[in-house]
Formats: C-alpha cells, structure tokens, sequence
C-alpha cells in the first residue's frame, strides 16, 4: 500500500491511498493550501490503523 500527494486542479493538496494491486483505498475529503497540512492528515490517518471501527445506524 502507498499514499499519493498531489496538487488538484485547483491548486489545493490532496492524498490518495492506493493499495498494492492500484485500487483506491480512501482520499482527504478536503483539499489544503499548505502541502504540510495535507501531510498531517495523512500522517492521522496512516496512524489510526487498531483504532475502534463505529458504525452508524
């Protein structure tokens, strides 16, 4: 598995989770202006793995 950063077409940082067979795990549901602020939340994410999964009703 790998994260993809990459700018949108709008000029916002975004990252993509792709797993080892190219599917696409997940995306940010936000684009960010700063590429350290993506990195964040991607680095939040890469983390939460053993995390509680919740459900809603």
């Amino acid at each position: 598995m790998y994260y993809l950063v990459y700018k949108d077409v709008q000029g916002y940082w975004r990252w993509t989770l792709y797993a080892a067979n190219g599917q696409k795990i997940a995306n940010c549901g936000e684009g960010y202006f700063n590429r350290a602020d993506c990195e964040h939340g991607l680095n939040l994410t890469a983390n939460s793995r053993g995390l509680p999964v919740k459900y809603a009703a």
